[in-house]
């Protein structure tokens, strides 16, 4: 995995819930067919309403019309990111749309950990609201060693909670993946 990851930001708010990350009316589709499983980048972040606080400025859609992949590849999110049920389609689905890296101020405990045991995306923490401090379209770039946040469209640093263990899990694809590959199991 590469230890930087760059692109534009799609800034969320607080209590943003798996029905918003993925609708429960799009969990029809096959995880594990190639093509059936686009339809769930496709319909990546469906469920934030317009009028609700959670969306960007301007109400910026994350997912063009027809597309399965978003132009954003990093989401900064305010508190309880990914509450609601404990569907692991919410990190599956981020994942498919091109997402690399949650950033929140804090996450739902379901949600952080289907997204480290799928390997689906790093799900950062950050020491402060930095979701009132980016804006959608920012370019940001994560280093993965130092644990440091830069939006490089104002030249702002921000430390990021350290992943420990985390990474490493992610990196293999998953919790099982990093199992086998460590000798935990068969």
């Amino acid at each position: 995995m590469d230890k930087i990851i760059k692109g534009k930001a799609f800034v969320l708010g607080d209590n943003i819930d798996t029905d918003q990350i993925i609708p429960a009316e799009h969990l029809v589709y096959s995880l594990s067919d190639p093509e059936e499983s686009k339809k769930y980048g496709q319909f990546a972040l469906s469920g934030v309403p317009l009028a609700k606080s959670g969306l960007p400025e301007g109400g910026i859609p994350f997912i063009g019309l027809n597309n399965f992949e978003s132009i954003f590849d990093i989401i900064i999110g305010g508190v309880n990111f990914g509450c609601g049920s404990s569907r692991e389609h919410a990190p599956f689905a981020l994942q498919k749309a091109g997402i690399k890296a949650v950033i929140a101020e804090s996450y739902a405990r379901i949600f952080y950990r289907n997204s480290v045991d799928g390997g689906f995306l790093i799900p950062y923490e950050s020491f402060g609201r930095i979701c009132d401090k980016i804006k959608t379209f920012d370019v940001l770039e994560i280093d993965l060693q130092k644990n440091i946040l830069k939006n490089l469209s104002t030249d702002i640093k921000y430390n990021l909670k350290p992943l420990g263990n985390v990474l490493p899990i992610i990196e293999q694809g998953g919790i099982f993946e990093y199992a086998r590959k460590s000798g935990m199991i068969l």
